[in-house]
Formats: C-alpha cells, sequence, structure tokens
C-alpha cells in the first residue's frame, strides 16, 4: 500500500529546518508550495521540487560568494516567493538568517546588520538597496550585497539575484554538491534565525532561535493542517509567529498564498483558504464591516441577523458549556455543573431548530466574507477584543486565539478545535512548563501542591521553561540573564490557570507595550518625551490591546500656576478648559512624527488623574511606574480614552 500524505509526518523525520525542505520536496513534490498574485490579478504558485531545487542552486551561488558555515545573512523583505527561496538557501548553507521588513530605518539597517556581523545583505528593491550603500561604512562584516528585484547602480558590486540563480543552476547541473555537504553538518542546537525586538528605547535585541527551537514548534502543533488546506498568509513573514506558521504549512505539504491589507478581500475569495494566521486588528475590521453592512441594510435583513446572532449565541454556548469549553476561573462544584449542563441541554433543545434555519441562511453568507471554506484562524500578537471574540466564534468562524513572544519561537499556549475556550489563550503548549510567580516575593503560585486546585485560578507572573525557548539575546549575556535562568522564560506577562486548563492572560508586568496590530512599543521614550514639557509632571504611557497609544497625565501645578492658572489642585486642573486644551497642545507636540515617533507612537488620547502617583502605591522605590497597578487604578479614564477613540474612527 503506498504512502499517503496523512503519515508522512514529514516534521517528524527532519533533523533541522533545512532538512525541512528537503523531506518536502520529495514528500510533496508537484503539490504548491507558495502562491503570488502576479500583474495578471491571477494566484501563481511554485511546487515544493522546484522550491527546493531552486535553494540549492542559489545556496550553491552562495557558497561560491564564500559564505561560510554558521554566518549570517541579512534579508531585508517582504512577503514574496523569493523570501522563502532566500531563507532556505540560507539554511542550506548552514546559516542563520537574519530578517526584518522592507519598510527597516537607516537605524534599523546599520544597527541590526552591523551588530548581527551578517556578511551578505540581501534587499527587496532599489529603494532599500540605496539606504544599506548609504550605511555600507558602518557595516564592516558585510562582503556582498544582493538585489532582488530592479537594477543596482551601475558602479556598485551589487549582485542580481536572478543571476545568481542562473550561477548556482550551472554549478549544480556541473556535479556540484557542496549544499549536501553543509546540509549534513547542521546542528539542532545552530541558529536558525536572529529576529531583532522592534524597541523603541535602547538598542534592538537580537533573539536567538535555533533548529530545535523552531522544528518544536512544528513538531508539537496541536491541531491538524492538510496537503489540501489553503492558508493566507498577510502578517510579516519575518515575524516569528508567520514564520513558524509557514514552516508548519511546508511539514505539511500546504501552499501558503500571500495577501496585503489592500488586496485581502480580493483574496479571500480568490483562495479561499482554510486555515489562516492572523492578527486581532483584521478580524475586528472584518466585525465592523460586517455590522456596518447590516446597519445600512433593509429592516428585514437587520431583523434577520439579529435573530440569528441571538439563536446561534444561545446554541454555541450552550454546546460549549457541554463540551467543556466555557472558562472556569472558580473552580465550579458539581451541584453548580449540573445546574449549568441542565440548563445547557434546554437551550440546544429550545434553539436547535431556529439555528438550524437561520445558520443556513443568514449566517452561512456572512461566512462567505472569508471565501467560504475556512476551517479556522490562530490570532496572536495581540489580545482579541472579547466581543470580537464571541462574534466569530458563535457565527461558525472557528479563531483560536495563541500566546507567545519571539523569545519562545512564540508560542507557548493556543486553543485548539476541542478546546476553543473564549476568554483564554487555550492549553498550554505541548512539552511546555508554565509557572506563574508572585512579582513581589517570587513565591511559585502554580503549580502548587498547597494551593486549592494546585493553584489554578490565583494570577501570577508568567514563567515558561521548554524547547521553543530561546538560546538567548545574540551578543547580550546581561540581557540575557535577566529574562532567562535555569531555563525558564520570564514573560513580564500576568495570567492565571483556569479550572478548566486553559491559561487565561490578564495583563503586563513588563514596560512593552503591545498594540492590536501587533507592533511592539516600548512607552519610556514617549514618557521621556512627554515630561519634557514643563507643565507635565508624571505620566504613563498605555495602550495594551488597544488600536492606540494613550496617556494618564499628572501635571505641574507650580508651572501651570506660573504661567496664570488658578488652580491648586489637580480636580480644579481637569476642570478647567484652558488646562485642558494646554495639556493637548503639549501632548501633540512632543508625540509628534517631527519628534522623530513612527505613526504608531504617537499618543493619540489621553486624560489628567487626580492625585500624583507616589512610591509605595503607583511607583516602585526607585520611582518607576508600577503600570499594571496604576492601569487598574484608573481603568475609568483608561476607557474615556478609548470611547472617545473609538468614536472618532467611526
Amino acid at each position: 500500500m503506498s504512502q499517503t500524505f496523512s503519515d508522512k509526518r514529514t516534521y517528524d523525520r527532519a533533523k533541522n529546518i533545512a532538512d525541512l525542505y528537503r523531506l518536502a520536496s520529495e514528500d510533496y513534490a508537484e503539490r504548491p508550495v507558495v502562491g503570488w498574485c502576479g500583474e495578471d490579478g491571477k494566484y501563481h504558485t511554485k511546487n515544493y521540487r522546484e522550491l527546493y531545487e531552486d535553494a540549492c542552486a542559489l545556496a550553491s551561488a552562495l557558497l561560491e560568494l564564500g559564505l561560510r558555515e554558521r554566518e549570517h545573512v541579512a534579508l531585508l523583505a517582504d512577503n514574496r516567493s523569493e523570501w522563502l527561496l532566500c531563507d532556505a538557501a540560507i539554511l542550506l548553507c548552514g546559516c542563520a538568517d537574519v530578517p526584518r521588513a522592507a519598510d527597516v530605518t537607516d537605524q534599523e539597517i546599520s544597527y541590526i546588520v552591523g551588530h548581527s556581523d551578517s556578511a551578505i545583505v540581501i534587499v527587496e528593491n532599489e529603494k532599500i538597496l540605496s539606504r544599506v550603500l548609504a550605511t555600507r561604512d558602518y557595516l564592516p562584516h558585510v562582503r556582498h550585497m544582493i538585489l532582488i528585484e530592479g537594477e543596482p547602480p551601475a558602479d556598485s558590486d551589487v549582485l542580481r539575484l536572478g543571476e545568481l540563480l542562473e550561477r548556482g543552476k550551472s554549478r549544480r547541473a556541473a556535479g556540484d554538491r557542496a549544499v549536501e555537504e553543509r546540509l549534513s553538518g547542521i546542528c539542532g542546537s545552530d541558529y536558525f534565525t536572529l529576529i531583532y525586538t522592534s524597541g523603541t528605547t535602547g538598542e534592538p535585541k537580537g533573539v536567538a532561535l535555533t533548529h530545535d527551537n523552531m522544528l518544536s514548534q512544528v513538531r508539537d502543533l496541536p491541531f491538524h493542517l492538510y496537503p489540501h488546506d489553503r492558508v493566507l498568509s498577510i502578517l510579516p513573514v519575518w515575524h516569528s509567529y508567520e514564520r513558524v506558521f509557514e514552516m508548519v504549512a511546508i511539514s505539511r505539504g500546504v501552499c501558503t498564498y500571500y495577501t496585503t491589507v489592500r488586496t485581502i478581500v480580493d483574496d479571500l475569495q480568490k483562495v479561499r483558504p482554510t486555515f489562516m494566521a492572523s492578527a486581532p486588528r483584521l478580524w475586528e475590521g472584518l466585525y465592523t464591516r460586517i455590522l456596518q453592512k447590516v446597519r445600512t441594510g433593509p429592516a428585514v435583513s437587520r431583523l434577520l441577523f439579529q435573530a440569528a446572532y441571538h439563536c446561534s449565541r444561545e446554541f454555541q454556548s450552550a454546546r460549549f458549556f457541554l463540551t467543556g469549553q466555557v472558562i472556569d476561573l472558580h473552580g465550579r462544584t458539581w451541584r453548580e455543573s449540573l445546574q449549568l449542563a441542565t440548563r445547557s441541554i434546554f437551550k440546544m433543545l429550545i434553539y436547535a431548530i431556529p439555528y438550524a434555519v437561520l445558520d443556513a441562511v443568514v449566517l452561512k453568507k456572512l461566512r462567505a466574507i472569508v471565501g467560504g471554506k475556512f476551517r479556522g484562524t490562530v490570532s496572536g500578537g495581540g489580545a482579541l477584543p472579547s466581543h470580537v471574540d464571541e462574534f466569530f466564534n458563535y457565527i461558525g468562524i472557528p479563531v483560536l486565539e495563541g500566546y507567545g513572544m519571539t523569545e519562545t519561537s512564540p508560542v507557548l499556549a493556543v486553543r485548539t478545535f476541542e478546546k476553543r475556550v473564549i476568554g483564554t489563550v487555550g492549553p498550554v503548549w505541548p512539552h511546555t512548563q508554565i509557572r506563574l510567580v508572585d512579582t513581589v516575593s517570587g513565591a511559585i503560585l502554580y503549580p502548587s501542591k498547597s494551593a486549592r486546585g494546585g493553584g489554578k485560578g490565583v494570577k501570577g507572573e508568567i514563567h515558561a521553561k521548554g524547547p521553543q525557548v530561546m538560546a538567548g539575546y545574540y551578543k547580550n549575556p546581561e540581557t540575557t540573564a535577566r529574562v532567562l535562568q535555569d531555563g525558564w522564560m520570564n514573560t513580564g506577562d500576568l495570567g492565571m490557570i483556569t479550572f478548566n486548563n486553559c491559561l487565561k492572560i490578564l495583563g503586563r508586568t513588563k514596560e512593552t507595550i503591545v498594540l492590536l496590530n501587533g507592533e511592539n512599543v516600548e512607552p519610556q521614550p514617549i514618557e521621556s518625551r512627554l515630561l519634557e514639557s514643563r507643565f507635565i509632571e508624571q505620566c504613563m504611557v498605555i495602550g495594551q490591546d488597544e488600536k492606540c497609544l494613550g496617556a494618564l497625565i499628572v501635571p505641574s501645578l507650580t508651572a501651570l500656576k506660573q504661567q496664570g492658572f488658578d488652580v491648586t489642585t489637580l480636580e480644579a486642573a481637569t476642570a478647567d478648559d484652558a488646562v485642558i486644551r494646554l495639556m493637548g497642545a503639549e501632548v501633540k507636540r512632543l508625540s509628534s512624527r517631527e519628534q522623530g515617533f513612527k505613526p504608531f507612537e504617537i499618543v493619540q488620547g489621553w486624560r489628567i488623574v487626580h492625585k500624583p502617583f507616589e512610591v509605595g502605591d503607583e511607583l516602585t522605590n526607585t520611582f518607576k511606574p508600577r503600570r499594571h497597578i496604576i492601569a487598574a487604578k484608573y481603568q475609568d479614564l483608561v476607557n474615556e480614552i478609548y470611547q472617545r477613540a473609538k468614536s472618532r474612527s467611526r
């Protein structure tokens, strides 16, 4: 009996990620591996065999250029088929790539390429090339530059990717097998990639991930993908989240189709994907679009939608409870469980028929917005708003929210189809340990032999240990030692384990803010700039899991009085329209592009707090803000900031 796709288990046989490309080319030779939309508006594909042969050819040419084992190659490009080709070729050379998007800044180019000791730089187009050439004096390790698309300057020594590919093909045809020799020497502990975090304070940190790190993610996927699946890719491929998803797709013989924010609506219909990695912003946008269409539609359509969603919500929530997929934070007693189960059965009996009818008439059309063949998505890079999360899961578009960080390759937990517990990020990833630590005493709260439920339902700082945890920050042992001790990675996030064994994220103890679109923002430089105003005494930037940044402001009463304002208390300042206008002008002036901030780093809303931040309450003994304490204490002001931001965006 011939071997079927489902039992090939390419991912189990691979010794490293380069070997994964080789095995996939044998197991899924003629199947498409990557698709891209051409100028004709149609999708074109390359199969697994073609990708591997081209990657071997390019790798052969790179070896001819003198690329040595375990050197690093910077890859500055966005999602495109050549990205996958270059990635495979670099790995086949026994080297690690240093990826970054095409919108990389001049400062990032000089620091990342230089700090990573990259020997070769591959760039997407002439625009990026000109910027790399301008910083070449600061890149002493770079020996060659390669251009994917366009023409290099006539007086430069920049190489064209296409010409290198042809040169490599000629070498391979002549019998060159240096690539196979390199492949055989790759170890699981070798670096697979160096991903530099995009912080705005200090210098970016190079997260060193190994082949074993990535293989653990590929092998331990807790749900199934099949060769007939079609994955639509919209997230930046250089991010660890999208990167692991592409490796998972390759290990299962799946084709990944690239799309963009501009074309995704059309591409969903062209590709009709069955799966995709996504960010919360995508689903919030689709949610808004659906509701807007409903609101502007005929009255009959609005009534049908409301009835369909109500029936679906009631039926699905009951089904979720009966299958153990409703969050349990406190540990239900058997009496409570029996009562809820009885109620759920009753609800399912009542709503079964109207749900089935309205699902076929109304909700099926809503599901067509993602192509009509969608099996599910994993949402990551930030928290999914609860109302959006519930909406899509209840109308039949499974959203499997996940959690992790670049330093953990990245996934630490993810919902599965069998454990789709809304309000959590699902069960902990296979072969991964999670412990929750008291942020003050350092005591381990979970797992605990003495606590009820073993420590479930208790909030603590999340520490993780497993095969996906990074090797460390490249050339930065001090920072590595601060976050990684005895194999345990301090995530800086707060969470709890629910009584139905899922991880729930509750906030952050570290300073990095992750916006809803996945952008990482370090608040300290923004706060430092705001504090340059003599009218601002203290401030804290907020925005975790929101669309934009906000700020809580403590004005300087002394400076306001010197300016002529008649204010003696902060309450008086909040009531003075002139003070409010002044604060707004200062925030706008200091948090702007002119001050060197990127668009997502600009503060879009703010509020005055009613008392100064004090040591022992809102501040540590070293006068650092206790961010989660401040955010909780002034939650009403935070809500006001984002309610106003949402009303402005409508």
